[in-house]
């Protein structure tokens, strides 16, 4: 099992507009598809600052669930451009962590 935590800075001052997008369209989109969302954050001390969590088995099930969401006509023709309205997605950066043998996210 593994988490890919995604860090996400919206366009300036769309946060929250971004948030509502995620909680309202994103989230249930991907979960609908398999996806576990185990967390998403706003950054504190970044006003612009997103973070989400997302959790897998193994490595065949995420190509198998990026399929599902990604390869998606809903994903590339709604959701994909409006991501891109209100993010700045060369700033996005995800990282792939392994819980320690003794997390709570074992």
């Amino acid at each position: 099992m593994f988490y890919e935590i995604r860090r996400y800075q919206t366009r300036p001052g769309r946060r929250d507009e971004w948030v509502r997008y995620m909680e309202g369209v994103v989230i249930p989109f991907q979960t609908s598809k398999g996806m576990t969302v185990t967390a998403s954050f706003i950054d504190e001390e970044d006003p612009d600052g997103y973070v989400w969590i997302r959790r897998f088995d193994d490595e065949a099930q995420r190509v198998e669930l990026y399929a599902a969401v990604y390869e998606s006509d809903r994903w590339n023709n709604e959701i994909s451009p409006a991501v891109k309205e209100l993010l700045i997605p060369e700033k996005s950066v995800v990282t792939r962590a392994v819980p320690t043998p003794g997390s709570a996210l074992r």
